[in-house]
Order: structure tokens, then C-alpha cells, then sequence
């Protein structure tokens, strides 16, 4: 395992999931020798993207529910049928509401390309013009991009699109802008929409004040306009995927859709990168109709697979849209 918890962090988890959930861990996992550090993994995930919800015993049940799904993941063989009939005696897992605090952006896949379930329901969020995910009833995938800084490798991503005439959304920051015009010109030019990632890439969860939200999302979009002669679309991620129910609102205000993601993976260690087959084993199974596919243009990986990837998708069916196709844009 690469990451264990502190003793601060492990009280941390104690307090905000109860024993309960690391009981039920250790259940799953005892047959296991190193079961204690997985254990550890299991909970680390877990404080990385819990929900906040008003109600404490929701709070739990969700806690326990994607414990279950986390643990399931490291079993194999007979084991299996003993996850089963453990997973018949939990709670059902609460209806996720958008935090009123700070959040990270979260996701659990109950089943294998099925979409996921979010911090929010598709529901909650489309009060605030948000999304995670497009259109479920289609074989549909929407592209998009982080983009922070240019790291040698986005004009070959343009090129796999363009082979593919797979539109793509790239949320970029006023470093990206600032620092790679011609390949930000060049986005816009090829039909790609080019989305507002802020200025500064900070924590908005912490911006309460409208003005002080808006600073952030007008700076990059003049800059954009200041480059390419257009004006920005009004898509916009927020940074880490941290966001408050505060955030959609004032996003909704300024007239933006607020976009996250329904599939992921870590992508973004630019010194620690995934292999080509690490990169399928998470994006192949997990694909689901609907998809908002979040990656990240500074990966070596990404560049390299990606026109191979699409091609794989393309072969399972999927086609690709623009967000501007999602439902209710």
C-alpha cells in the first residue's frame, strides 16, 4: 500500500464513521494477512470523499454501504459469497444531498459499467445547473480535460481527437492560457469547448462572497477572450473537485453549468505515471452510457493511449459528444 493513515487521521475516521465501519472492514478483510492495511486504504478512500449530511444515521448507512463496495473490490474467489450475505444485512444506503460545507467530489460504483453514485443525485444537482452525468439512456461519452499547465503532451491528445472527431472539453487555468496560447487557439479552432477551471486553481469550496467567486472565473474568461478573440462557454469545474452548495449557486448565477465527472482515475502524478494497462483496467470496465470522462492533459499515460482508447470505446458502441448535448444545456 502506498499511503497509511496518521494516528490523527485514524482518530479522525473513528470519529466520523464509528467503529461500525471498521468493524465491518475487518469482516471483509480478515482472511486477509495484510488485512489491517488495507483496512487503513479502505478508510483513507473513505475521508477523501464522504458526504456531509445532515442526518447522522444517513451519514453512516452511506459510510457503510460504500465500505462494502471498497472492501469488495479486494476479494476474490469463495470469499465472495460471504461478502454477499453480509451485504443482505446492511442498512440501504441514504439519498446523497449536496453539503451546505465544503466537499470533495466523490464517486462509488456499485456495479461494473453501470454509472456510479455521486456526493449528489443527477437530481440535486440539476437545481443548480450542474452535472456529473450525461444522457444514461444513450451510448454516449463526453471528453473532457483538466488542464493546469501544458506538459508536452496536449497536442497529441488534439490529434487522437481529431483522428476520432471526438469533440472534448478542456477545463483550463490562467497558467495554461498564459503559457500555451497557440494550443489554446488551436482548441477553440477545432471545435473543442474550452472551459473555466478559475484563474488561480484555488479552493472555491472556501470563497464565500459572491464578488470574490466571480474574480476567479471573470479573470480567466477575459484572458481567454484576450487570446482567442472569443468568449469563454460557460462550463465550469471546480478545482480538486471541491464545491459547496454556495459554489453551484453562485456558478448558476453567472450563468455557468457546473460540470464534474462520472469516471476517473489517478492520472495526474506527472513522476509516478500508471502504465497503458493500469489505464484500462480503470477505464474500460467502468465505462458506462452517460459517461463525463474526467482526464488529465499533463499525463504522458493519456497522450499515449488515447487513441487506442477511443477506438476500444468505439467498439463497445460508444459514440462522443460535446457538453453542450448534455440534457437540459
Amino acid at each position: 500500500m502506498n499511503q497509511t493513515l496518521s494516528a490523527c487521521q485514524l482518530e479522525e475516521a473513528y470519529n466520523t464513521c464509528g467503529t461500525a465501519v471498521y468493524r465491518l472492514a475487518m469482516v471483509y478483510l480478515g482472511h486477509r494477512a495484510d488485512a489491517e492495511d488495507v483496512t487503513q486504504e479502505v478508510f483513507l478512500r473513505l475521508l477523501c470523499r464522504a458526504p456531509t449530511f445532515a442526518d447522522g444515521e444517513h451519514r453512516r448507512r452511506w459510510l457503510l454501504q460504500v465500505t462494502a463496495n471498497l472492501c469488495r473490490d479486494q476479494l476474490r474467489g469463495f470469499w465472495r459469497r460471504r461478502v454477499t450475505e453480509l451485504e443482505d444485512s446492511l442498512p440501504a444506503a441514504a439519498p446523497a444531498v449536496i453539503p451546505a460545507s465544503a466537499d470533495n467530489w466523490g464517486l462509488s460504483f456499485p456495479t461494473q459499467g453501470e454509472p456510479p453514485s455521486g456526493n449528489a443525485s443527477p437530481e440535486e444537482l440539476a437545481k443548480y445547473d450542474a452535472y456529473y452525468l450525461g444522457d444514461t439512456t444513450q451510448k454516449v461519452i463526453y471528453l473532457t480535460f483538466d488542464c493546469g499547465y501544458e506538459n508536452g503532451y496536449t497536442e497529441q491528445i488534439l490529434d487522437a481527437l481529431k483522428k476520432h472527431s471526438a469533440p472534448a472539453a478542456f477545463f483550463v487555468v490562467g497558467n495554461m492560457v498564459e503559457t500555451a496560447p497557440d494550443i489554446i487557439r488551436r482548441m477553440a479552432a477545432e471545435g473543442h469547448i474550452v472551459g473555466n477551471h478559475t484563474y488561480h486553481h484555488p479552493d472555491m469550496s472556501g470563497i464565500s462572497e459572491l464578488n470574490a467567486f466571480q474574480r476567479e472565473l471573470d479573470s480567466l474568461a477575459e484572458l481567454y477572450q484576450q487570446t482567442t478573440g472569443r468568449a469563454l462557454p460557460r462550463f465550469y469545474r471546480p478545482p480538486q473537485g471541491k464545491y459547496s452548495e454556495e459554489n453551484l449557486k453562485q456558478a448558476q448565477a453567472l450563468g455557468y453549468t457546473t460540470v464534474f465527472w462520472s469516471l476517473a482515475y489517478v492520472d495526474w502524478y506527472t513522476d509516478n505515471q500508471p502504465t497503458p494497462q493500469q489505464a484500462y483496467d480503470k477505464l474500460l470496465p467502468r465505462i458506462h452510457d452517460g459517461a463525463i470522462v474526467l482526464l488529465h492533459s499533463t499525463s504522458r499515460t493519456n497522450a499515449e493511449i488515447l487513441d487506442d482508447l477511443l477506438t476500444k470505446w468505439e467498439a463497445m458502441g460508444y459514440t462522443f459528444a460535446s457538453l453542450e448535448e448534455l440534457p437540459g444545456v
